[in-house]
Formats: structure tokens, C-alpha cells, sequence
């Protein structure tokens, strides 16, 4: 009797470390801490030389975006990226000192923002519920950095966006974004050789966000999950 009770006990014991093990190693149950990847897609440029068209002198972008993931609803997203916005006066409405101006240039742009899901994201497994797509909404802070032709610009901008993310594998997010940046200056679309007009043309003061320059994304981004939230064994 005592080689029977000790041969179940020894059983038991082993089938739950077997149970730990096995849950602790499966990747598609686990959730992470961090999100790595790059982002590809179109920047579009607002100001005086453009005030309403979303897909007018689109021009490409590209960078780097990180993700620490708070809890499957809410996120802390950082990105530094590189763009060039272009725009053009030829064909407006509106008629400018001097006549018809153009302008083209590189944008550097290095911002934080705060995302919130709609619905808990993850790989659909588990007891939480999570959904593999879920659109989210986002707002937050950055800095803008415009090289010549023209004076260098360095200005704080405010991004604010929406999106939506897929988890294509345990650990790969595709996501799609159009969010729009929005700064405290007025010379973005301002180069020396072609279009010093284009800062303040009319002599209208502004305050704030009044009546400046503003660029938006559309953006393609895939990221890698990286640092897993381990589960311990609860028997």
C-alpha cells in the first residue's frame, strides 16, 4: 500500500510540472511587453499652400515605430521618422503676393503618443477574450526638425490619429495608420530660393496652432513583440 500511495503521489507531481511547463512555453498564450518594427507610407503637407486636399503633392515616409504595451487596451507607441512634403499655390483659389510659389523638403519627426483599443487585442486565445483585429485611437507629443534649403525649423508638434492593427502571428503586428501632426510654426513650407512668401503672406498675427503649418501620415507599419509577460503555475 505504501509503494502504491507513493508511486500516485510522485504521479501527480509530475503531471503538474508537465501542466507548468506546458503553459509557461507556449508562445500563443503569452502577451508581451514591448512591439519593434518599421513603418512605410505617404506624408501630405497642410498650410498656405495647401489647406484642404488629404492626397494633393503626397510624398513618401518611412521610419521606425516601438510599443510598450501596457494591458491589452491601452499602448505607449514612440516613433522616429523621415519625410518630405511638398506643396504648390499654382491652381488656388486664393492669390498670393508675387504670384504662384511652390516648395519641397525633408521633415524629421521624433513623437510619443498614447493609444487606446476599442477592443482587448491579442491572438483570440485565452480567457480575456482578446480579438486578433481592433481599430484604436491615439494623441500625444513630438518634435519637428526641417533642415535647409531654407532656416532650419525645430518645433513641437501634436499628433493625433487613428488606426487599426492585426496580429497576422503570435508575435507579428500589421497595423495602418492616418494620423496628423500639428505644429507651432509657420515656415515649414518656407525655402529661400522658391517660396519666401509663403510665411504669413497676408500679415495675419496668430497665436498657438492658428493658422500654421500641419502634415499628415498615411502609414503601413509591421512590428515584432519582444519581452514576454511569463505566467506562473496556479494549481
Amino acid at each position: 500500500m505504501i509503494v502504491i500511495k507513493s508511486g500516485w503521489r510522485y504521479k501527480c507531481l509530475l503531471g503538474a510540472i508537465v501542466l507548468c511547463l506546458s503553459g509557461s512555453v507556449r508562445a500563443d498564450e503569452l502577451e508581451y511587453r514591448y512591439e519593434l518594427g518599421a513603418m512605410v507610407g505617404g506624408s501630405s503637407y497642410y498650410g498656405d499652400a495647401n489647406y484642404n486636399s488629404l492626397w494633393d503633392n503626397m510624398n513618401i515616409m518611412g521610419g521606425i515605430v516601438g510599443r510598450y504595451n501596457i494591458n491589452p487596451r491601452m499602448a505607449v507607441k514612440a516613433n522616429l521618422a523621415v519625410a518630405r512634403i511638398s506643396g504648390s499655390t499654382s491652381g488656388s483659389d486664393n492669390r498670393f503676393p508675387g504670384g504662384d510659389v511652390d516648395f519641397s523638403r525633408t521633415i524629421y519627426d521624433l513623437g510619443a503618443q498614447f493609444e487606446c483599443h476599442f477592443f482587448a487585442y491579442g491572438d483570440g486565445s485565452g480567457y480575456k477574450k482578446t480579438r486578433r483585429l481592433v481599430p484604436y485611437i491615439f494623441a500625444g507629443v513630438g518634435m519637428t526638425f526641417a533642415p535647409k534649403p531654407a532656416d532650419n525649423v525645430f518645433t513641437p508638434n501634436i499628433p493625433l490619429g487613428i488606426g487599426v492593427k492585426y496580429k497576422i502571428a503570435p508575435r507579428l503586428n500589421l497595423g495602418c495608420e492616418l494620423s496628423f501632426r500639428f505644429t507651432f510654426s509657420d515656415k515649414l513650407d518656407v525655402t529661400r530660393e522658391t517660396a519666401p512668401i509663403l510665411d504669413d503672406p497676408y500679415g495675419i498675427n496668430s497665436n498657438g496652432l492658428k493658422n500654421k503649418d500641419s502634415y499628415s501620415y498615411l502609414s503601413i507599419s509591421l512590428t515584432y513583440d519582444l519581452s514576454p509577460k511569463y505566467r506562473r503555475c496556479n494549481n
